[in-house]
């Protein structure tokens, strides 16, 4: 009931929210915000957008297997999100763009544009529901289970709920409701913390000496290159992940080209880039400490990592506080992710696929759609999940985003003119030979292809491209 009534609360502030920002809003305001919002609110906003439900509910339990090497992966976030700020939004802003994949159609072509935005939807789809499955599941778990309410009926209020705060507004709502979403999150953090080193009988010094001490405290491995935490597999993968999964990805992009001017925008991406490395250290160090805790209780560790947070912080074991922390930071992170992945989502469809931006009454009948296609999806996952949520996610980005990396950065480096027909066939060839060589590493060489597996998926992309491009040339578009 705790959890429920904290739910309630907080959707009623979201509603407000929406209520107050969202007005009159037209197209332009759903696309673009009317390119008027605060740079400072969207770095701020961002960070609670990206580090999502999935962060929240897996990373602590990261410490359980891999120590604290995810950290090499954020390292690597920090040059990709100045790779991001300095290439690729340069280029968006010079043209006006109001979806990204406008700018392929504008260098490549017809058959890249669709095929660009058919793989972000995709990929959204996808990666959108892994992320709001965390909250799903856990509130079935904790709330609903009890009261025999279906997982599927669960889930569509859930998404229900999105839905209407986010139909008016939308990308200038998400602006405002992310900061708040991402200060609800931070906070939840910060008192979950403070609460587990309480019940430890630590001060917060005393914290940070027992997480830098602890065995689980490694950071960096640079003595087994066949290991997929190996600090250049990761720390290139954090690079390519960022410039993939935000530099090339609708949705984190959209919100960052709602600021007024480029400066503007490179100042909110570098800021909140920077963000990433202190907050993930403060999920793992959770982590380290829940061990620490589960050890002195003499509690058994659960298998899976992504439900070590939820073990003690749901159940009660620390407290009425920590139980209503820890349902804000869930809630607020899942759907600060889940909300703009809906926008964007709306906005590539609209905008990329059908071609009718101006039409008011399509764009909400194709913002209803998609909330339904979500619901399918996250259903979907709930079937199909074998491995931690996190890996899961990033496993589905280097086959789905793979394309896009090819797609864009043939685009910013060649001048060449591709045969249309033949673009989504190197699109999809490629993640399926990423997959036929993953598999025959592992048995033939007992190598297992990480994060990296983005990268050679965009790398075969590209060479695809080249053999189906033909003479050289520049577009008008390009040339203004």
């Amino acid at each position: 009931m705790t959890i429920l009534i904290t739910i309630m609360a907080y959707f009623a502030a979201l509603f407000l929210f929406s209520r107050i920002v969202g007005g009159k809003a037209d197209n332009d305001t759903f696309f673009r915000g009317n390119r008027k919002s605060p740079w400072y609110m969207v770095a701020f906003g961002m960070v609670g957008a990206s580090v999502s439900g999935v962060t929240f509910v897996s990373v602590p339990g990261m410490v359980m297997k891999s120590d604290m090497t995810y950290l090499q992966t954020c390292l690597g976030f920090i040059l990709g999100y100045a790779v991001v700020a300095f290439v690729l939004l340069p280029v968006y802003y010079r043209y006006n763009l109001t979806t990204i994949y406008s700018f392929l159609n504008k260098r490549l072509g017809e058959g890249a544009y669709k095929t660009g935005a058919w793989f972000f939807i995709l990929s959204k789809l996808t990666g959108a529901s892994v992320r709001f499955y965390v909250v799903c599941i856990i509130l079935q778990k904790f709330v609903f289970d009890a009261v025999a309410i279906p997982f599927w009926i669960t889930v569509t209020a859930m998404v229900a709920l999105i839905w209407l705060y986010t139909r008016r507004g939308g990308i200038k709502t998400l602006v405002w409701t992310d900061t708040f979403q991402t200060l609800c999150m931070l906070t939840a953090l910060v008192m979950i913390v403070v609460n587990v080193a309480d019940a430890l009988g630590l001060s917060l010094a005393d914290a940070v000496n027992v997480v830098s001490g602890s065995s689980m405290s490694r950071v960096f491995v640079f003595d087994d290159i066949n290991s997929t935490r190996y600090f250049w597999k990761q720390f290139l993968s954090g690079i390519f992940i960022v410039v993939v999964m935000t530099g090339l990805d609708q949705d984190m992009m959209q919100k960052n080209l709602t600021c007024k001017t480029l400066r503007e925008a490179q100042k909110d991406m570098c800021t909140y880039g920077l963000a990433f490395v202190p907050v993930n250290w403060l999920f793992l160090a959770l982590g380290i400490l829940l061990v620490q805790l589960a050890a002195g209780n003499g509690s058994t560790l659960p298998s899976s990592g992504d439900e070590l947070l939820p073990m003690f912080a749901a159940t009660g074991t620390l407290g009425f506080p920590v139980v209503v922390f820890f349902t804000i930071g869930i809630v607020a992170s899942s759907f600060s992710s889940a909300d703009s992945a809906l926008t964007s989502l709306t906005t590539s469809f609209c905008v990329d696929i059908i071609r009718r931006p101006a039409d008011e009454k399509l764009r909400r009948m194709a913002h209803m759609a998609l909330c339904a296609t979500f619901i399918v999806f996250i259903l979907l996952f709930r079937l199909l999940n074998s491995t931690s949520v996190i890996d899961a996610i990033y496993i589905m980005c280097s086959y789905t985003y793979g394309p896009l990396l090819g797609l864009f950065t043939f685009a910013l480096v060649m001048r060449r003119r591709l045969v249309d027909r033949w673009v989504p066939v190197v699109a999809v060839l490629s993640p399926c030979v990423c997959f036929v060589l993953d598999c025959l590493t592992q048995r033939f060489f007992d190598y297992r292809f990480g994060y990296e597996l983005l990268m050679l998926n965009g790398l075969l992309t590209f060479v695809g491209l080249s053999l189906i491009s033909r003479s050289r040339y520049i577009p008008k578009a390009a040339c203004r």
